[in-house]
């Protein structure tokens, strides 16, 4: 029974133990199950202001005493291979949705990643979705600072760049910036007016006693970038003096590359002018340029009310401003308003020089480029293209008028009438500027006849054929003196005499074996006294002696042999 009773208590007690167990797993979450019951943050977003760097999520759990943790990691240099996780800076056991951790990153042009759980205790949820940014490319630009002053009428602002006294930077050159400005009038029906501005500039054209209200946004265009607007500003403006002094109406007259400029003046009594230019780049500084004028020169201490200028135009890639100074004679003074001079958008092409003249059957057209020879610029800047208007000037009917389009200077047309009044002008165009001149003036001409026509083509087949003649005659005597040398040398003409001709079987015919004549002397021999068998002896004797001299020599001239037979005969006679 003891025994019994032992094994039944040891039953029950397994009983209540696993009872228990199986209570604590129903009541308490499960530790190794515990990456489940808390849900990961959702829409993971990165927001990057310059150099400012914030990370927001959502949430979907209802989970109390949840907190969050990131972790970042990132590749220099594009490379492939993945680094280690790192704790991200200022996003640990975080409460909120949303953590700055601007500290962390300070490389702007590599990829990043970024991840985020949410953590309870000893519990944390799985690793969100990672995030894959690079900084440069998502970061935006914030509002430049903004000064303002209301005065005269007109309002003057000043702006600071966007990252104003930051020692780290995400733009790094503040003159890539451009300012965008949005004003209107602060009231119910109000209108908006866009306009860029310079980091100082004045703001004119507005009501007197109004109120404006004016944000600014800056743009990178290198980058197409445009950052966040300023926070509103309003201002009310004052009631402009009015000074007769002052020039009004300052506007510039180019033509050609020669820029003029005029104004008005209300003033009565004696008044002089200077006028002042300015370098465009200056107003892209963020300084103040007003000490930064300059005089033209020759457009110093003037009374007339224009000025040519062309004298500064040094370079067609910058940007000028002009303003007039008036000084009466009780030197008081007073600047009229500026004007912007971009050379070669503010100039204007003037109409070309035109001549023509007919040949053959093509009516020639010579075109002289607008602004003559000397003007380079009009030439190399807007790669200038000419539009030919022709037609036959009859007063019978209306002709047709033609058009042609040429980039040369010289046009040709073709497919005349004869004995026809044919007028031509041309005009100038740049599609590159979107400009075009006036057409020059008429110049007419008129064809030849049919008599003359076929006259003009033998002139010209007659001149052809002369030219022709004059090149190839020189060319004909070179050749045959050319050949007469080669058949002098290797085929000579004259041939060696009879008795040497087959001397060794072979001709001697080479002018390189030059001879000298060898003089033979004529010579008779007369014995008076001898006998008829002696003679007959000696004669034969002579004769081959005489045939033995003439072999031993080249040749004889023919009063040699002449010579020779007549000695011959007067021998022979003699002897007999």
């Amino acid at each position: 029974m003891d025994g019994g009773a032992a094994m039944v208590a040891v039953g029950v007690g397994r009983a209540a133990v696993a009872a228990l167990v199986s209570c604590l797993l129903v009541a308490l979450p499960l530790r190794c199950a515990g990456q489940t019951n808390l849900k990961s943050p959702q829409d993971i977003q990165v927001y990057v202001v310059n150099t400012n760097f914030t990370l927001r999520w959502n949430y979907a759990g209802n989970d109390t005493n949840v907190t969050f943790s990131a972790e970042y990691r990132w590749f220099e240099d594009f490379e492939k291979n993945e680094t280690e996780w790192k704790e991200l800076p200022g996003c640990q056991n975080v409460t909120r949705t949303e953590c700055d951790f601007s500290s962390a990153i300070t490389k702007y042009y590599d990829n990043h990643h970024v991840r985020i759980r949410a953590e309870r205790r000893e519990e944390v949820s799985p690793w969100s979705s990672i995030v894959e940014m690079t900084p440069y490319v998502i970061a935006q630009i914030s509002p430049p600072g903004i000064e303002l002053q209301s005065i005269n009428g007109v309002i003057k602002i000043k702006l600071s760049p966007p990252e104003a006294n930051q020692v780290q930077k995400m733009w790094i050159d503040d003159l890539s910036f451009k300012y965008n400005l949005v004003i209107w009038e602060n009231s119910s029906n109000a209108e908006f007016r866009n306009r860029s501005i310079f980091p100082v500039d004045i703001i004119d054209g507005l009501a007197p006693d109004t109120t404006y209200c004016l944000k600014v946004q800056a743009t990178n265009p290198m980058d197409a970038k445009e950052g966040l607007f300023s926070p509103i500003r309003c201002v009310k403006t004052t009631r402009k003096v009015n000074v007769l002094l002052c020039p009004t109406n300052v506007s510039v007259l180019a033509l050609n590359m020669k820029f003029h400029l005029h104004w008005n003046n209300k003033y009565k009594q004696h008044v002089s002018y200077n006028v002042q230019y300015l370098i465009g780049y200056l107003k892209k500084l963020y300084d103040d340029y007003s000490t930064k004028w300059l005089n033209v020169p020759g457009c110093e201490n003037i009374t007339d009310t224009q000025c040519n200028f062309s004298s500064i135009i040094t370079t067609t890639s910058g940007i000028f401003y002009l303003r007039v100074q008036a000084m009466s004679e009780y030197n008081k003074s007073c600047l009229s308003n500026e004007v912007k001079v971009d050379p070669l958008v503010t100039n204007e092409i003037g109409p070309p020089g035109v001549k023509v003249d007919i040949s053959d059957v093509l009516l020639h057209i010579q075109i002289s480029p607008p602004g003559g020879s000397e003007s380079e610029d009009m030439r190399d800047h807007y790669d200038l293209s000419y539009r030919v208007l022709y037609w036959k000037n009859s007063s019978n009917n209306e002709e047709e008028i033609k058009t042609k389009e040429i980039k040369q200077t010289i046009g040709t047309i073709s497919d005349l009438a004869p004995s026809t009044l044919y007028c031509v002008k041309v005009q100038a165009f740049s599609k590159a500027y979107n400009k075009s001149s006036h057409f020059s003036k008429e110049e007419c001409i008129k064809t030849p006849g049919d008599e003359t026509l076929l006259l003009i083509i033998l002139a010209t087949f007659v001149t052809a054929l002369f030219a022709v003649l004059l090149v190839v005659t020189p060319l004909v005597f070179a050749l045959y003196q050319a050949y007469s040398k080669i058949k002098y040398v290797f085929f000579p003409s004259c041939q060696p005499p009879l008795n040497i001709e087959g001397f060794g079987g072979q001709l001697f015919n080479s002018p390189f074996l030059s001879t000298t004549e060898e003089a033979i002397e004529n010579c008779s021999i007369i014995e008076t006294i001898i006998t008829e068998e002696a003679n007959q002896i000696d004669f034969k004797d002579y004769k081959h002696s005489k045939q033995s001299s003439r072999d031993s020599g080249n040749y004889s001239n023919d009063d040699d042999t002449s010579g020779s037979k007549v000695s011959e005969e007067m021998l022979e006679k003699e002897i007999i």
